[in-house]
């Protein structure tokens, strides 16, 4: 399984960086007026807004490839949270587009969504 590419530092961040969890649940409601709810998922599902800035063209170019390999959103990785070093195993980009910006030499920048995927 692909794992998802780190910066020269080590680090799969930047700040500022958003972790949301999400739990899956569902809704019936029935013609009586009342309801009943349920969980789709057994737990709640990770998603990282990333935003990296001052990015050199080996980082760039190393965040493109990783991008195309993965066909955009289609690919599933693993990526390590930066807040507690897991890692989880079945990750995807949430679109399909990438905007990969160069402000100037060796300063470029681009910004994305991790979702984690069950």
């Amino acid at each position: 399984m692909a794992t998802f590419p780190v910066l020269k530092t080590g680090a799969v961040a930047q700040y500022p960086i958003v972790r949301t969890a999400r739990f899956q649940n569902q809704t019936v409601r029935f013609v009586g007026g009342t309801d009943q709810r349920y969980r789709d998922a057994s737990a709640a599902k990770q998603r990282w807004q990333i935003q990296l800035s001052a990015l050199d063209e080996g980082e760039l170019a190393a965040i493109e490839e990783f991008f195309e390999a993965n066909q955009g959103a289609y690919g599933s990785f693993g990526f390590t949270d930066p807040w507690d070093g897991h890692v989880y195993d079945d990750c995807s980009l949430e679109l399909d587009t990438l905007d990969l910006i160069t402000v100037s030499e060796m300063r470029g920048l681009t910004q994305f969504t991790v979702v984690q995927n069950r």
